[in-house]
């Protein structure tokens, strides 16, 4: 009798395991999980979660045939990543394992691209702060934009979409800061140090967007680049229309390729990010102060909400320590800064 009076006080009416306490939750979180189903289900879910990681992997071997497609998506490639908390969250919802083990793929490949822009890379020293701006040409406050690159300290600073108009405002408001400048087209280029050697760098546009100069710091001779590379489009019709950049790099880049001093920087308005294709002339052969110095990604365009980083600051023979981005000011884009170490 006591057997039995013990049997008995181990079930419930029903014959099942009390449901109270750890074990309780336990064994209702495995009947809502429901695991002989974890692998079948999600299939559709695995599926764009993988499709995701291809297009991540293999962003390079999109075409540009059609719209310039693949230019496109690496202008905003970063952005993908927005996916796959979504596809993370269905996962769980679904309850499906498969699900689950494939949102881990797109998620690996994301960290490999873009992980190491999260960490700060910033480091002490260096003997050069640079800046660019492109100060649009209806840019509504043309002297407030100046005395914010005055106040940002900075030994060079590189302006482009100067309008005709606004130009001479330009160089009257930061003429006590820097008492060297040139302008060549739109662009222009002011220093605290001496400027020779000034020229146009022909870019085939039929108008002057890019310039060369060597400026002479204190602790050696700099060729210093400034570039306003053509806009891109994104049309219903046309897709992505960046040819007429995209033959602009190209001149820029074999100018930067034939430059005689070892020193160079380059800075300017690309139109295009780090991972596009289309500027591989121009990247290929320089380091981009951000990626290796700065903390995050740097977005610049545009000022209301940046998307993209196309307002570079790069750099072949000098060590970058720091870059950053600045407020905003009366344009559409955000300054750009960066400190760097000369040889």
């Amino acid at each position: 009798m006591t057997q039995a009076q013990s049997s008995t006080d181990a079930t419930t009416d029903g014959g099942e395991p009390p449901r109270g306490g750890a074990s309780g939750a336990r064994a209702r979180f495995i009947r809502w999980w429901q695991p002989e189903g974890t692998w079948r289900r999600g299939i559709v879910l695995a599926v764009l979660a993988l499709a995701l990681a291809l297009l991540l992997f293999l962003h390079s071997d999109v075409p540009n045939r059609i719209g310039n497609l693949g230019s496109l998506l690496e202008t905003f490639l970063p952005w993908l990543g927005l996916a796959i908390p979504p596809l993370l969250v269905l996962a769980v919802v679904r309850r499906s394992a498969t699900a689950l083990i494939a949102v881990l793929v797109p998620s690996v490949v994301w960290l490999n691209l873009f992980g190491g822009l999260l960490t700060d890379k910033t480091s002490a020293g260096g003997d050069l702060t640079v800046l660019t701006h492109n100060v649009n040409a209806q840019n509504p406050d043309p002297d407030g934009t100046a005395r914010d690159v005055v106040a940002a300290g900075a030994d060079i600073v590189a302006l482009e979409e100067l309008a005709v108009s606004q130009a001479p405002r330009y160089t009257r408001d930061l003429a006590a800061a820097y008492p060297y400048h040139t302008v060549q087209g739109t662009v222009g280029l002011w220093s605290k140090y001496p400027i020779s050697g000034v020229r146009p760098v022909d870019i085939k546009m039929g108008w002057t967007r890019a310039m060369r100069a060597d400026v002479h710091t204190p602790h050696g001779e700099v060729a210093v680049y400034v570039a306003h590379l053509p806009s891109v489009r994104v049309k219903f019709n046309a897709g992505f229309t960046a040819g007429q950049r995209d033959n602009a790099a190209g001149a820029l880049g074999q100018a930067i390729a034939a430059e005689p001093l070892s020193s160079v920087v380059l800075l300017g308005d690309l139109n295009g990010t780090m991972n596009d294709r289309a500027l591989a002339s121009v990247t290929s052969q320089m380091r981009s102060t951000q990626g290796a110095a700065g903390n995050g990604y740097g977005f610049s365009w545009p000022a209301s909400f940046p998307m993209a980083r196309i307002d570079q600051i790069m750099v072949k023979g000098i060590e970058p320590k720091s870059s950053w981005t600045l407020p905003r000011t009366g344009s559409d884009h955000l300054p750009v800064a960066a400190r760097l170490q000369l040889p």
